[in-house]
């Protein structure tokens, strides 16, 4: 079962490239996205990567949360389920 990682604080010259290499180190890389603002298309600052191995997110969650990448502290964790706000 993939698990869903949410990576915050991310420098605005983050690729998503560089994101997937930098979470590979600790497993396959199922996926990276950073989300961009859809009218400039500039970086939000932060992402998702999506991990085939759970051990192997949770290493990735332990090393790099907090780690200064870009000169920024990266924010990892796993990603909540996105809650719906429909009224």
């Amino acid at each position: 079962m993939s698990v869903n990682i949410y990576v915050g604080n991310l420098s605005y010259d983050m690729t998503e490239g560089k994101l997937s290499e930098l979470f590979s180190a600790h497993g396959a890389v199922t996926s990276a996205k950073i989300i961009t603002d859809q009218y400039s298309g500039r970086s939000k600052g932060f992402g998702f990567i999506e991990m085939e191995d759970g051990q192997a997110a949770d290493k990735a969650i332990k090393d790099l949360n907090g780690k200064n990448v870009m000169n920024r502290e990266m924010k990892v964790n796993i990603a909540k389920p996105k809650t719906s706000t429909r009224r």
